[in-house]
């Protein structure tokens, strides 16, 4: 556990999952960013394996009171830092460093000037060719569209593809998580919210661009007439409204580019929530239920919520049936600990549990430096202790110090 500095810690925004991405290394550098015991936007960073950060405070300030309203970061392929942050139906937040490898940030700055007044949900993506893919979310929850910026890095510029590229029609919203494989393919998979209420989260459904994000298809090869929407909409896994079924988790691919994707909900005969990794081996859809939870508990209503458990992140080797797929959570079952799941064979779905720290997290969700994994195969994990009243609830909770888990 490599301390950084002290953050925020009165609700879960320095610590939700859907940070794309809460750390990213470049080369040898690894960078960090969280908001400041004051609600501060904080960048920080170090070389690799390193103890010793060099942390900034920027001028720009964040709404902390929101759990929504996190940080995103990724770097492009010439070493620039892109950062986004304070979002929740809001106008954008952006700016890049002025050099490569550097704290120091231009002023907030549109991107394309299109579809930039109701932000949430921003996420970076780095292509193998060091350009960047950008999501957001335009509109609100039940009654949103999914909005696709590309970064031109040798332009420096950035061009909407897509204003619409999954189309609520007005009725619901894709709740979306994404990533980009080792040949480029950008993946993507969603679940469906009929309203603000996190109950009517619904089915599971996926999409693929091996160009881009110009054009999409579904896993078969079959092209999308765009924009996706419920009616042409691929389903991965069929799960019915008031399942517990959570949004925003986290997906990845194998080794061979398919795609595996992990949440949790529970199913008609059980109480208990549990996490279950959906993946497509080339051949078909199929549902792994990890099956080692024994509390249950219900979701329900809006806002942030105060859950027993956190959303997963996913990790996967080799490939296909025999791949090896590892889960980082946090369980009250387990004291709030930072714990992995490690399925060393999905064929035999026996899973691995064990506990990454001594001490619990609080509402801890994990997210972690997705290209230090991706070019090294090195898991470094965003961790801070952090509260979260239900229901966008504000914690009377003192700053807590931000670590950099490495694991071996």
């Amino acid at each position: 556990m490599v301390p950084v500095a002290k953050g925020w810690a009165g609700n879960s925004i320095n610590a939700v999952v859907f940070r794309k991405n809460s750390l990213v290394t470049y080369k040898d550098i690894q960078f960090i960013a969280f908001y400041s015991p004051e609600g501060r936007l904080t960048l920080g960073k170090r070389k690799i394996n390193s103890t010793k950060w060099e942390v900034v405070e920027t001028a720009f300030p964040g709404n902390v009171r929101d759990a929504h309203n996190s940080i995103s970061i990724m770097a492009d392929g010439d070493g620039y830092l892109h950062v986004s942050w304070d979002h929740h139906g809001n106008a954008l937040n952006y700016a890049h460093s002025l050099t490569p490898l550097s704290l120091q940030l231009t002023d907030r700055t549109p991107m394309t000037g299109l579809n930039e007044t109701n932000v949430t949900y921003p996420e970076f993506y780095k292509m193998p060719d060091g350009n960047l893919i950008f999501l957001y979310r335009d509109g609100q929850s039940g009654k949103g569209n999914l909005v696709m910026n590309r970064y031109d890095v040798k332009k420096k510029t950035w061009k909407q593809m897509h204003s619409n590229l999954i189309d609520g029609e007005g009725r619901h919203n894709a709740y979306w998580q994404a990533c980009v494989d080792k040949t480029g393919v950008f993946h993507i998979s969603w679940v469906w919210r009929s309203s603000p209420d996190v109950a009517s989260n619904h089915d599971l459904l996926y999409a693929r661009s091996s160009d881009g994000g110009v054009s999409w298809e579904k896993s078969t090869g079959e092209k999308y007439y765009l924009p996706i929407n419920a009616a042409n909409a691929e389903f991965a896994f069929r799960i019915k409204p008031n399942s517990e079924l959570i949004n925003q988790t986290s997906m990845t691919t194998d080794e061979a580019g398919n795609p595996f994707i992990v949440s949790y909900w529970r199913t008609g005969d059980s109480d208990i929530p549990q996490y279950h990794v959906v993946f497509n081996s080339g051949n078909a859809w199929q549902e792994l239920n990890s099956g080692f939870r024994k509390t249950s508990f219900t979701l329900s209503g809006a806002g942030t919520k105060r859950i027993p458990i956190s959303r997963p992140q996913i990790l996967v080797r080799g490939k296909g049936d025999k791949a090896l797929v590892e889960l980082l959570f946090r369980d009250a079952e387990r004291a709030d600990k930072v714990s992995r799941a490690i399925c060393d064979d999905i064929s035999q779905n026996k899973w691995e549990i064990s506990d990454l720290t001594d001490a619990g997290v609080g509402a801890w969700e994990p997210s972690f430096d997705t290209e230090l994994w991706r070019n090294k195969k090195q898991l470094n994990i965003f961790v801070q202790k952090v509260e979260q009243i239900d229901g966008e609830g504000l914690a009377h909770h003192p700053a807590e110090m931000v670590y950099v888990l490495e694991t071996k």
